[in-house]
């Protein structure tokens, strides 16, 4: 279970602000070298997801989407990544795409660990193995990812401690794409919510705290004209982290929902040197058929 008290974020009206499930109704078609995964997160309750093969070997990024989106949105998208050498495995939250159950803060929150804890066997069931892992996150989706570093640099201190070796995934780097530092304030502004008695709660998810704790290298990717989450935010958790190897990529001109339209050379670029590839050129855009 989460080591926080996140009861503030399960409340029905920040829930709807928070979470836009949205089903996966299309007709199941899955291209060449994409799999899709049922993951077990609670009893009677899996999680839906994808995952998107470059090689068997290729660097993974385990990727937590945004609150409007769901896994099969990204079929468009992760021929980008895998053109760079890099395998995509999208998880949906609870009542999104194919997953069970309904989401609020808590089961966000625990699942992304429970996913963690799980990866390697997933990955190895579809054929895959790397020893390059990252974390990524999409707006909501960075308080998934930020929970999953925060709690991996604890256990692995833990097992430093006690002299162990622990059977969880290596996270070789932290990705936060439009991530936000504070919660209340982000579920006031779209929400329009008034959360006064929330703040004893500290930051909601806690990103911040989070952050701090987390050392490993990190690749913050914001727009400059994100009204949603403002790039002071980025700014914040670029500040608060403790790495030596972090980097804050500024997209001028580009917002919340067009941060990879409007920058895509340079996000891309940015993503592809983060987990060791090779940048493509502007003219190696793949190609997707209907």
């Amino acid at each position: 279970m989460s080591q926080r008290i996140y009861r503030v974020l399960d409340r029905p009206e920040v829930v709807s602000v928070l979470f836009y499930p949205r089903r996966d109704v299309g007709v199941p078609r899955l291209a060449p070298g994409v799999h899709s995964v049922r993951i077990p997160v609670e009893d009677g309750v899996h999680l839906g997801g994808k995952i998107f093969v470059a090689e068997a070997r290729a660097p993974v990024i385990l990727y937590f989407h945004g609150n409007g989106e769901i896994a099969s949105d990204y079929d468009t998208i992760a021929p980008f990544y895998t053109r760079l050498g890099i395998t995509l495995f999208v998880v949906d939250y609870r009542g999104y795409g194919v997953s069970g159950g309904a989401p609020n803060g808590t089961s966000l929150i625990d699942d992304a660990w429970s996913v963690y804890a799980q990866a390697q066997g997933v990955l190895a069931e579809n054929g895959i193995t790397t020893d390059q892992f990252y974390v990524m996150g999409r707006s909501l989706g960075s308080a998934a990812a930020l929970e999953i570093v925060h709690r991996a640099e604890m256990s692995k201190a833990n097992s430093i401690a006690s002299n162990t070796e622990s059977s969880l995934p290596n996270i070789a780097g932290l990705i936060i794409e439009s991530g936000f530092a504070y919660t209340f304030p982000l579920i006031e502004r779209i929400g329009f919510l008034q959360l006064a008695d929330s703040y004893e709660h500290k930051d909601g998810f806690g990103n911040l705290d989070k952050i701090a704790s987390a050392r490993l290298p990190t690749l913050i990717i914001h727009g400059e004209r994100d009204w949603i989450i403002p790039i002071g935010d980025a700014e914040a958790l670029h500040e608060a982290s403790p790495s030596t190897n972090k980097t804050l990529l500024r997209i001028p001109s580009a917002g919340h929902n067009d941060l990879m339209l409007v920058g895509r050379q340079a996000y891309f670029d940015a993503v592809a040197l983060f987990c060791g590839r090779s940048p493509t050129t502007s003219d190696d855009s793949p190609t997707t058929a209907d």
